[in-house]
């Protein structure tokens, strides 16, 4: 599985982006994808989750601002991020899960993405 993320850029406080990853190769094994975020001099957090059935979870930080979906037909997950704030600032990095019938689990990540919001 390969993972290509885009759309970070610098934004004002308040304003939006939308992240793309999208996957490629034994997409079709994946069980759940997940962006995670890694601000300077913190810890890789995980910000949203969205799994095969579509159920979803988020970062208690992020509740009602960011969105995370999927469209299958292009094997791409978005995460909409809205009302951004200055600590959103970090790189994106997009993750997914396989698990393969034998239980045997595998971690794909791509490329992180910069997102800066400006005060």
């Amino acid at each position: 599985v390969q993972l290509q993320a885009s759309g970070g850029g610098l934004v004002q406080a308040g304003g939006s982006l939308r992240l793309s990853c999208a996957a490629s190769g034994s997409s079709n094994s994946i069980n759940a994808m997940d962006w995670y975020r890694q601000a300077p001099g913190k810890q890789r957090e995980l910000v949203a989750t969205i799994r095969r059935g579509g159920s979803t979870n988020y970062a208690d930080s992020v509740k009602g601002r960011f969105t995370i979906s999927a469209d299958n037909a292009k094997n791409t997950v978005y995460l909409q991020m809205n009302s951004l704030k200055p600590e959103d600032t970090a790189v994106y990095y997009c993750h997914a899960i396989v698990v393969l019938i034998t239980h045997e689990k595998y971690d794909y990540w791509g490329q992180g993405t910069l997102v800066t919001v400006s005060s």
